[in-house]
């Protein structure tokens, strides 16, 4: 038996077993860093996620009918425990949306979990969460108001994006779902119907251990891939792209005036970490979310949206309304660690998606083709990244 044979035994058993489909470092691809447990955004103690996922229909585009290849995702950095988290953001191309961020960069704070979606549905998700924390009683004062934080991709090629399918009852479905440990991967949630460096993407995560003179901290992230042209890709330093160009190309009939270039698209990445860093210095950590999207082959184009932010769950007790609250910062100096582990974690959660997702067929016949995994790993042995 071939080491691939056997190495797909082990993961199909691995699969039954535990419901876990097969990880990028599961089929031999290598990274560097050690990672958390779960090898996920969940390893950061009291984040959850969870998803709402639609597919149905398949064949002719009718708006409002589908095929519909979409969904919710959304992130809790404290679990069901409303408790702002010190945070801030950064848009390396703004062709994208985020929402709630100017009164984040304002405060400091993000007050609400982090919900992606499809590009339309921006607008339904925002509201849906308003009303979910009304009907939860998330908010225990008579008087409150604050700024959902709900970012986009487009799923337009796949998804009847024009027939608006997210609904209010998706967002609570992700919200009410949201949970920590595994996480799936692939065509799950807001990733359900995006495309990434030439192949199916969707949604990823990745975590990093990282020490820190005498304190170890977790460091994790997620991303809704949906950027990248194909001869770009880039896998643990091969250029898997170019070599995989006359390889399952995706099948896209376009409109004859469409303007859409290759590699248009976004990418949403989340950071979490237990670090006790301050707004600025998570800042500066979503700036170096950029260096693993390039690791993989991403250098933000003009019709891309690509939008990151950090936050962290350190200082439990720092929001405040009326009294002073006392802090703890990691020194400057001493992040280096933590800018490693930003960039290694989103490399690896990109291609974690990409090994996920599966090939998808929605509108109108358009086709994206799941990653070819031992034609991967054939051209990985081949540049000797791996035996």
């Amino acid at each position: 038996m071939t080491y691939f044979k056997l190495l797909c035994l082990l993961l199909f058993i691995q699969s039954s077993i535990f419901g876990q489909k097969p990880r990028a470092r599961d089929i031999g691809i290598p990274f560097n860093g050690t990672t958390g447990k779960f090898n996920a955004i969940t390893d950061v103690k009291g984040v959850e996620v969870g998803y709402s996922t639609l597919i149905s229909g398949q064949g002719q585009n009718i708006r409002g009918k589908g095929p519909v290849r979409t969904g919710v995702t959304a992130i809790l950095p404290r679990g069901s425990n409303n408790n702002p988290v010190f945070a801030n953001w950064y848009s390396l191309n703004g062709n994208g949306e985020m929402t709630g961020t100017t009164w984040l960069t304002e405060s400091g704070f993000l007050e609400t979990p982090i919900m992606i979606t499809n590009t339309n549905s921006v607008g339904v998700v925002r509201d849906a969460v308003l009303k979910w924390f009304v009907d939860k009683h998330w908010y225990k004062e008579d008087f409150w108001y604050t700024y959902p934080v709900v970012a986009e991709t487009y799923d337009g090629f796949l998804n009847d994006i024009y027939g608006f399918h997210v609904k209010e009852s998706n967002a609570y479905e992700a919200l009410d779902s949201a949970k920590t440990g595994y996480i799936k991967e692939g065509n799950v949630g807001g990733g359900t119907g995006m495309m990434c460096l030439g192949f199916k993407g969707g949604s990823g995560t990745a975590s990093r251990i990282v020490k820190i003179e005498d304190s170890t901290y977790t460091l994790g992230v997620f991303v809704q891939t949906n950027f990248g042209r194909k001869p770009s890709l880039t896998i643990a330093g091969v250029p898997v792209g170019k070599a995989l160009m006359d390889t399952l190309n995706n099948e896209l009939k376009m409109p004859p005036q469409s303007y859409r270039k290759e590699g248009d698209g976004s990418i949403i990445v989340v950071v979490a970490t237990d670090a006790p860093l301050l707004p600025n210095q998570l800042k500066r950590i979503a700036q170096r979310v950029p260096l693993g999207i390039g690791n993989v082959g991403g250098y933000g184009q003009n019709g891309s949206g690509d939008i990151f932010i950090a936050f962290s769950t350190a200082n439990t007790n720092a929001f405040q309304r009326n009294d002073f609250s006392k802090v703890d910062m990691l020194p400057n100096d001493l992040m280096n660690p933590l800018f490693e582990a930003t960039v290694q974690a989103t490399e690896e959660a990109i291609v974690n998606a990409l090994v996920a997702a599966e090939t998808m067929e929605g509108i109108n016949g358009n086709k994206s083709y799941a990653l070819p995994q031992k034609l991967v790993i054939d051209l990985l042995k081949k540049y000797n990244r791996i035996k």
